[in-house]
């Protein structure tokens, strides 16, 4: 630092010599020297001196030596020049491009070189950050990383994995592990092992905007996958995604990759892994050591730190942790059912033609209509099958699908055995037996209007003549037939007498 104001106070008011002031400055006597004489030269005195700044003496000292220019040229638009670069980015825009149409419109203008060191030293003021103050227990940013391959003991084929990475904002505390893809399931489910790894939650999650966290990735209003939301709502937490290609929104996690690279996979580069469980058990060694490891500046360990900042403000773990759910549309049918993975769900009937919104977990499928939960079902993954639950059925419905062989035997049960054999045997004589419900259910309503013995006699008679329908029966009871004795009945003749030539039928076998 130059110290020109007290090397002229000291001189030009106190008259001490140059080498008693180098001694008291601790400058060398010619810089002394060469202080006095410029000031000297530019006729400053102490007087003059007392009132001005260190900034403005050093100007009367040293001015500055520019070379006059003989015309003046015009500058370039710089904010043009940034505005064209980003928005025309896809077509390869350059700054050779810009510069030939600011040439064809000033053709004094600057040259290239010239060009482009001007718009070069404009570009630097607006590489600005702001140093983010991270509160305590507040944010965890998470984000992926190309992890190590997987080999497969049969083919020896090689699969790339993907590294999860979760960072504290306050104390750098990481947790990282190996999944197969960055698809939905993935995600949550790393979510939920970090977590767990954590024994707490923070109050914000800082994701990147891939499509498992964020649907839609606008720059003022993101959409947050739905999924997404219900874990972070089931954990009590916020998401605030990243802005997109902003990755300073998310610096923590962009070092944190940068560390569990350098710790992690470097350490792991030369082994070679069977499985995904193989793979992650190796990864939480390396993470252990990484979150255990002190800090060179901190003189603490990430885990040290995390332990006294981060986890007596952040948010307790739930009693059970989130259960993956897929969110889907799906629209009732007329036969008041939904489609969901080419199963048949039911819905309550008053719902036809509404559109819910399905969540579908591992064991539960569950309907909601505008927020409220409308039905529930055990998740079932029987190809084209159906769950109908019958309190969605309307009445009539309802009353049909009771139906069945053993329940119409047993109303007819009610009236007599023959009446009840008499149902038995038009069902079984069908080749569906729901083809013979309408006149089973014929034959038990003719006790409306007729008395039961009636009917169970007409029964009787109709299973003698094997005339088994509900049109027979409605003829004998019309008629009358029920109530005469059989005069097909013929007496029973007395056998023939024993005789030697009557060979009988064990002759013609």
């Amino acid at each position: 630092m130059r110290k020109i104001k007290e090397v002229l106070r000291l001189k030009l008011d106190c008259g001490i010599s140059e080498r008693e002031i180098s001694r008291s400055c601790l400058i060398s006597r010619s810089t002394v020297a060469d202080y006095v004489r410029r000031a000297t030269i530019a006729g400053l005195k102490w007087a003059e001196a007392i009132s001005l700044t260190d900034a403005e003496i050093e100007d009367r000292l040293f001015p500055a030596q520019t070379i006059p220019e003989t015309k003046q040229r015009p500058l370039p638009d710089f904010n043009y020049i940034y505005d064209q670069l980003r928005a025309y980015q896809k077509f390869n825009l350059t700054l050779a491009q810009l510069w030939l149409e600011y040439k064809a419109k000033h053709a004094d203008g600057y040259q290239y070189s010239q060009y482009c060191e001007l718009y070069r030293c404009w570009r630097k003021k607006l590489d600005y950050c702001m140093r983010q103050e991270h509160r305590a227990g507040e944010k965890v940013f998470v984000d992926y990383s190309d992890g190590l391959s997987i080999v497969d003991a049969l083919t020896g084929e090689l699969t790339l994995t993907q590294l999860f990475v979760a960072v504290w904002g306050a104390s750098n505390y990481t947790y990282a592990e190996a999944t197969m893809s960055q698809t939905m399931p993935n995600w949550i489910s790393s979510h939920v092992r970090a977590f767990q790894y954590f024994n707490s939650v923070p109050h914000i999650l800082v994701p990147d905007n891939l499509k498992s966290g964020v649907s839609d990735a606008c720059y003022y209003e993101p959409e947050v996958n739905p999924t997404y939301t219900n874990m972070a709502e089931h954990y009590g937490c916020a998401v605030l995604p990243a802005r997109p290609r902003k990755p300073r929104d998310k610096a923590k996690v962009e070092v944190g990759v940068l560390i569990a690279q350098r710790w992690i996979l470097a350490v792991l580069r030369q082994r070679t892994f069977y499985s995904l469980a193989d793979l992650n058990a190796a990864i939480r060694q390396c993470l252990e050591r990484l979150n255990t490891r002190p800090l060179r500046q901190a003189k603490k360990s990430r885990r040290e730190m995390f332990d006294t900042i981060d986890r007596p403000n952040s948010l307790p773990l739930p009693q059970r942790p989130y259960e993956y759910a897929e969110w889907y549309k799906a629209k009732v049918n007329i036969d008041y059912h939904i489609e969901i993975d080419n199963h048949f769900y039911s819905i309550p009937f008053q719902l036809i033609h509404e559109r819910l919104d399905i969540r579908m977990t591992a064991s539960v499928m569950e309907a909601f209509h505008k927020g409220e939960r409308v039905a529930a079902h055990v998740r079932s993954y029987v190809k084209g099958g159906y769950t109908t639950v019958k309190e969605h059925m309307p009445p009539s419905h309802r009353y049909y699908a009771e139906w069945n062989p053993a329940r119409f035997i047993q109303w007819a049960g009610k009236i007599g055995q023959a009446t009840s054999q008499l149902v038995e045997r038009i069902l079984s004589t069908r080749t569906c037996p729901e083809q013979g419900y309408r006149a089973c259910l014929g034959i038990i309503r003719l006790e409306r209007h007729y008395e039961p013995a009636r009917v169970e006699a007409a029964a009787k008679r109709a299973l003698k003549f094997n005339t088994c329908s509900y049109r027979s029966m409605k003829s004998i009871l019309s008629s009358g037939l029920d109530r005469q004795h059989d005069s097909s009945e013929q007496p029973e003749l007395p056998g023939l007498p024993p005789h030697q030539n009557i060979r009988g039928q064990e002759y013609y076998q």
